[in-house]
């Protein structure tokens, strides 16, 4: 005879934390805030690289995200050494 299963709770000092919403990107900025001027540079070049990264994959859809995210990894990585250099 099969056993009924009984539901198990989490133990009281047990947090539970939500998932974000689907498709919702979370980001965790650790350099400090760019000017406007800059910030829509950088906007610019990370969208250029994106597309880049979009055509390096054969220009299939469906990995926009993660297309944008790569390229905004990529080119704050440039930018990040290229001001140690200066």
């Amino acid at each position: 005879m099969a056993r009924t299963k009984t539901p198990r709770t989490p133990p009281r000092n047990h947090q539970v934390i939500p998932m974000p919403d689907s498709g919702a990107v979370t980001l965790v900025k650790k350099n400090p805030p760019v000017p406007s001027s800059q910030s829509s540079d950088l906007e610019q070049e990370i969208r250029q690289r994106a597309y880049e990264l979009y055509q390096e994959r054969g220009a299939s859809d469906g990995h926009e995200q993660l297309d944008w995210l790569r390229a905004e990894e990529q080119v704050l990585a440039r930018r990040q050494q290229l001001q140690h250099r200066a």
